[in-house]
């Protein structure tokens, strides 16, 4: 698989498991989760703590998701930006954002360095 293919994959497969319920998304992201991260959410939200972040991926999951425009910029030979839109919906209530995440290959695979969203 092409890393184009294996990053947008990765993000979906994030958003399935958010889409699941929290253990489902705290087992993914407990594997594709660097232990340096930073993310950047809605409502001036600064994560930076790998402990924390996984802890709060125990909320309620999204009804349904679309990404739209997937590209994958590389950052030379183990470093990739992965840029989309997407819409999701929870709790009847629907939330449209661009979105940023930041991958670093380490030991063979690719794990989340950096994710963004700037909603719309």
């Amino acid at each position: 698989m092409n890393p184009y293919d294996e990053l947008v994959a990765l993000e979906t497969d994030g958003w399935r498991a958010l889409s699941a319920d929290g253990a489902a998304a705290q087992e993914f992201y407990g594997r594709v989760l660097d232990e340096t991260v930073v993310m950047l959410l809605p409502g001036g939200l600064r994560l930076t703590d790998r402990a924390a972040i996984l802890e709060s991926m125990g909320g309620a999951p999204w009804a349904s998701f679309a990404l739209e425009d997937p590209q994958v910029l590389r950052l030379g030979e183990d470093g990739a930006l992965v840029v989309y839109g997407v819409v999701a919906v929870r709790d009847g209530a629907e939330y449209s954002a661009l979105v940023s995440s930041a991958y670093v290959r380490r030991d063979g695979a690719w794990r989340l360095v950096g994710h963004q969203q700037t909603p719309r």
